[in-house]
């Protein structure tokens, strides 16, 4: 996608979550009868705003700068650093005014509105497209390169434990919470021997070097459709045959296939393939194919553009699941929980060392390029983004740092406890030094997003 592209989708999506956590600052500041000046998504510096509007109390806005928004509360120590209520007594409507409880919920309304928000959207996704579930008992296709290349995993493989555990799917086995964990251990199925094959600690940072995780149920190359008067349906091959070899070269899943024929363009190839004539216009699988088919081995002669007018199967071995309304709501909160998960063991694995932090944490400019991509890979792909996104935002934000709400949550507990509230000055300092620290990360990592693409 070109740079328009992108930057619309990630405007998209920050407009999205600001938009959502600050509602939910919003909403309970309003629910305790707390007056808010100020709703703004993107933040309006030196009064630079593309559109404003006063309804009520609170003036409603769009500020020129994407990167984030505010809710100004009156009464309150924020972002904005506001002294106008030093030196005056606190109002009912105030923040300040209010019981620490009540100040407490407001300071986490933001986070729990992304998190609601990243439960909604795992809710909605598998309500309308089901649960996915690919038997483990399906072979592995391992990527030269990958990661799981590296660790010493292969094509064919079959995965038998994780952690010592047995697990049914592959959706289970890659499941980003183990990814994320502090040990990784896969036993595996090889030639009817099991194998034990440990992660690296950085797996996540590998994986963000590569893209993804350069593994996947094997999807064996069955053809859909040779098209007539193309060279494969010339030389006799038909559709609904499966593919074992090509020049003698054993191939498992369609890509392997593509690949060779694609190498060989004009020059004579050896396909050797499986058809059973009795079952010609009904679905039967690879594995039926192979063991109880005909083998055929044809010879083919590719076109000038490396192809022999074949389309293959491009489907893995499994079931999509109906959860319907109740199970839907189950598991939209499963995977939001587990989501959290994986991103506090992310977290606690960069604070460790175990993950390189210049790989682990993108800022603006890599959010904006993961934005497009999965916009580019469809609306579902582009979701499942933003759900992600919402839970990481909501977990930064809850940390206890300064100038953030889990800061302002910390402060405001501590208030609550001793019953009394803490020195005006000593708060407005700990906001500008959090605030100054803010700033210098985020510095930090833009640069990094540039140097480090």
């Amino acid at each position: 996608m070109d740079i328009l592209s992108t930057a619309f989708f990630f405007i998209l999506a920050i407009f999205i979550l600001v938009t959502a956590h600050e509602l939910g600052h919003f909403l309970t500041a309003k629910l305790f009868g707390m007056r808010v000046d100020k709703f703004y998504i993107g933040f309006d510096f030196f009064d630079m705003r593309l559109w404003k509007k006063k309804i009520g109390e609170t003036e409603y806005g769009v500020g020129v700068f994407p990167l984030g928004g505010y809710v100004k509360i009156a009464g309150m120590v924020d972002e904005s650093l506001d002294t106008n209520f030093q030196n005056t007594k606190p109002e009912p409507w105030e923040f300040r005014a209010k019981p620490a409880w009540q100040r407490l919920i407001v300071l986490a309304g933001g986070v729990a509105m992304n998190m609601i928000l990243a439960t909604l959207i795992f809710i909605g996704l598998t309500l309308v497209l089901g649960e996915s579930r690919t038997s483990i008992k399906s072979p592995a296709f391992v990527e030269k390169g990958s990661v799981f290349e590296t660790m010493g995993m292969k094509t064919g493989d079959r995965f038998v434990l994780v952690n010592g555990k047995s697990l049914p799917s592959w959706e289970e086995v890659l499941d980003p919470e183990l990814l994320t964990a502090r040990t990784l251990a896969y036993t595996i199925d090889r030639d009817g021997k099991n194998i034990t094959i440990n992660a690296p600690s950085n797996i996540m940072s590998r994986i963000n070097d590569q893209q993804g995780l350069g593994i996947r149920p094997t999807i064996p190359p069955v053809i859909d459709e040779a098209l007539a008067q193309q060279p494969a349906s010339l030389a006799g091959i038909k559709s609904g045959g499966l593919i074992t070899a090509i020049n003698g070269l054993p191939v498992t899943d369609w890509t392997e296939v593509v690949g060779i024929i694609s190498a060989n363009a004009s020059k004579p190839i050896s396909i050797t393939w499986y058809y059973m004539a009795s079952v010609q216009g009904r679905e039967i699988s690879a594995e039926k194919l192979r063991t109880e088919g005909r083998a055929f081995v044809t010879t083919v002669v590719p076109s000038k553009a490396g192809k022999i007018g074949i389309s293959l199967k491009q489907t893995i071995a499994g079931e999509r699941r109906k959860l319907g309304v109740g199970g839907s709501i189950l598991s939209g909160i499963n995977q939001s929980w587990k989501m959290s998960v994986m991103t506090v063991q992310g977290f606690a694995k960069i604070f460790s060392g175990e993950e390189d932090f210049r790989k682990s944490v993108g800022g603006p400019i890599k959010i904006a390029k993961i934005a497009s991509r999965s916009a580019e890979q469809g609306p579902v792909s582009f979701l499942y983004f933003l759900s992600m996104l919402s839970i990481s935002l909501a977990i930064i934000n809850i940390l206890p740092v300064p100038a953030l709400d889990g800061g302002q949550f910390v402060l405001n507990a501590v208030e609550g406890i001793i019953g009394r509230e803490l020195p005006f000055e000593a708060k407005m300092r700990i906001q500008q030094i959090g605030m100054a620290l803010l700033l210098a990360l985020f510095a930090f990592i833009l640069i990094n997003d540039i140097f480090n693409p």
